[in-house]
């Protein structure tokens, strides 16, 4: 499999140059020349455990030699602390998806223990070296670290928003000894960061000579590792409902999550219908009930891994909503680039997309969430599964199940589970050992330029 970008100007590149360079060249970001239709092997597919399940899918898109990606894969595996990797529980009539079994709790582990495996893999047959340079929004960061730290011929380096991410957060990044990670707490929001590595991935010169990689969802290696648990959450459910199709609630912030899932759909997964869900930073939502996509001001809330919104893989959807026109995706980037807004015209009553409900839910329902299955089911969500929640129970169907991906353990956000209960019952005993540990970070204005003269420093 090749991928080009969604804006056309550059040639079609193999897996190893995609996973690699992380940004297109022409400021587009990759995606693959195909997507393969599996109809055919559905019913295979459905027995099949969490790391077989991922061999096979991966395979359609990674042209590595069939050994190495098993290895990868089961390596990958490996990391989590429950043996199917992503588990499917029952609550309330919801089947959740648990994503937050790996090494930092979070879903987005799911993608990093792969990706720093790949990238390790291909450093070592080229020589080379990699400096990676990510923004994050909260769990990236962590999750990055922790798939690459130790790893040889790799640095990182994260940019976050400072005081806008949750204590745990912060401390599982910032706490980290090793040499090779750098934590940079920007005076500013997510966006901002953001903004400052795209603006650093398009300086081609600079990122040439440093040898800069993407970590962040932009990598299309981060969003082909996600689209396995799709396919294994939504055959868990089918198998245990007899249903011919699920709905999938989806919080969402950088829409790389959901794009994964819209892939997995596109493959031919029996997905009805996505369900996208945000807190208070709603402009996805509106977009999908208007076809305005407007830029807004960043709020911060308790689920502060959403509070976004300049959506990274935003872009990636409307190349297919564009039917793949990278003349229009220029266009509408640049009018975006310049007014802070973009309109798709068209919309019928169902909306922007058949295939894509949308809705948002305020921090005080997200609270009430959390509450509500703990007091009644013993359960505890995150303040970002409770939106997830929260939203798809608005598209419940009553003959259709509904899976809810958690994407975070709970103890990651003990401040948000504490305001909803009135009681302090979200720990793990790897969050609660950080506390008290030395703490390595930089701050840094929200300037293009201090970044750049901090990687000029750090890097030989």
């Amino acid at each position: 499999m090749n991928y080009i970008s969604t804006r056309g100007g550059t040639e079609a590149v193999d897996f190893q140059t995609t996973v690699m360079t992380g940004l297109a060249r022409d400021g587009g970001l990759f995606l693959p020349e195909s997507i393969p239709d599996i109809h055919a092997e559905l019913s295979a597919w459905a027995t099949l455990d969490y790391g077989a399940l991922a061999f096979e899918i991966m395979r359609r898109y990674a042209d590595l030699p069939a050994s190495d990606l098993r290895t990868l894969i089961s390596d990958s595996c490996a990391a989590f602390r429950h043996p199917q990797v992503a588990p499917v529980v029952a609550v309330d009539g919801v089947h959740i998806l648990e994503l937050f079994h790996g090494p930092t709790l979070a879903f987005k582990d799911i993608a990093l223990q792969f990706l720093g495996r790949v990238f390790e893999y291909y450093l070592a047959r080229s020589g080379r070296r990699l400096n990676i340079l990510a923004a994050t929004s909260g769990d990236t960061g962590s999750a990055a670290i922790a798939g690459v730290c130790g790893r040889a011929g790799i640095r990182i380096f994260v940019l976050y928003p400072h005081g806008r991410i949750s204590p745990m957060q912060e401390l599982q990044m910032t706490t980290v000894p090793d040499d090779n990670v750098f934590c940079l707490a920007v005076r500013g929001s997510f966006d901002d960061c953001q903004s400052i590595v795209k603006t650093i991935f398009r300086d081609l010169e600079f990122r040439d000579r440093y040898e800069l990689g993407a970590v962040n969802s932009i990598n299309w290696a981060r969003l082909l590792a996600q689209i396995v648990y799709y396919f294994y959450g939504v055959f868990q459910v089918m198998a245990r409902c007899g249903a011919r199709a699920v709905q999938v609630a989806v919080p969402t912030g950088n829409f790389g999550d959901i794009f994964a899932g819209y892939l997995a759909l596109r493959m031919g997964l029996p997905i009805s219908r996505l369900i996208l869900a945000t807190n208070e930073n709603d402009s996805l939502a509106k977009f999908f009930t208007s076809g305005l996509y407007r830029r807004g001001k960043v709020q911060a809330t308790l689920s502060p891994s959403m509070d976004i919104q300049v959506a990274s893989n935003f872009e990636r959807y409307l190349y297919y909503r564009v039917d793949r026109n990278p003349r229009e995706i220029c266009r509408l980037m640049e009018t975006f680039a310049q007014s802070g807004e973009l309109r798709l015209n068209g919309i019928g009553a169902t909306g922007v997309d058949e295939l894509i409900a949308a809705g948002s839910s305020a921090t005080a329902e997200a609270l009430a969430i959390i509450k509500e299955f703990y007091e009644q089911h013993g359960y505890l969500l995150d303040p970002h599964s409770a939106v997830g929640v929260s939203v798809g129970r608005e598209f419940q169907k009553a003959d259709e199940p509904t899976l809810a991906l958690a994407t975070a353990h709970p103890a990651k956000f003990a401040e948000a589970v504490r305001r909803a209960t009135g009681r302090d019952l979200a720990h793990h005993p790897e969050l609660d050992a950080l506390v008290g540990k030395p703490q390595r970070r930089m701050i840094l204005n929200a300037d293009v330029e201090a970044v750049r003269a901090f990687l000029r420093e750090r890097i030989p």
